[in-house]
């Protein structure tokens, strides 16, 4: 059950980064309204598509961005269509690897952690998760 806990402990870590970024952003971008805006801005050459805002660098890819902290924790989260954010598996792997104190994390673990963070977290597809809200 520890490794389930831990497992858990990194998907809340995930939330809580992705969190910290989507506020980061929004103070050193002022227009952006919701963290999908990154595609957008990209998209139409207002930013560039891969760069560094605050803390953070970023590279804007396909449907998502994916997002690395001066200390190299990396956060790659995709958009839905109408901007919510969504993540799967994989995702939380290789933020997990990525921090400070890494953590590999079996998808096992992983998927029992994020059903286990069910209400707070929606299965919006099949393997493809988002913070409920």
């Amino acid at each position: 059950m520890e490794r389930v806990g831990a497992a858990r402990d990194l998907v809340l870590g995930y939330v809580h980064a992705l969190n910290a970024i989507d506020e980061a952003l929004r103070l050193a971008v002022p227009s952006l309204e919701q963290l999908a805006d990154v595609l957008g801005l990209a998209r139409s050459r207002r930013i560039s598509r891969s760069d560094h805002i605050g803390t953070y660098s970023y590279t804007v890819h396909g449907a998502g961005c994916r997002f690395v902290s001066d200390d190299g924790t990396e956060v790659d989260v995709d958009f839905e269509a109408d901007g919510s954010e969504v993540f799967d598996l994989w995702r939380l792997r290789r933020y997990g690897l990525s921090l400070p104190e890494p953590l590999d994390a079996t998808e096992q673990d992983l998927r029992s952690a994020v059903r286990s963070l069910q209400p707070l977290l929606t299965e919006v597809r099949p393997g493809w998760f988002s913070v409920a809200g």
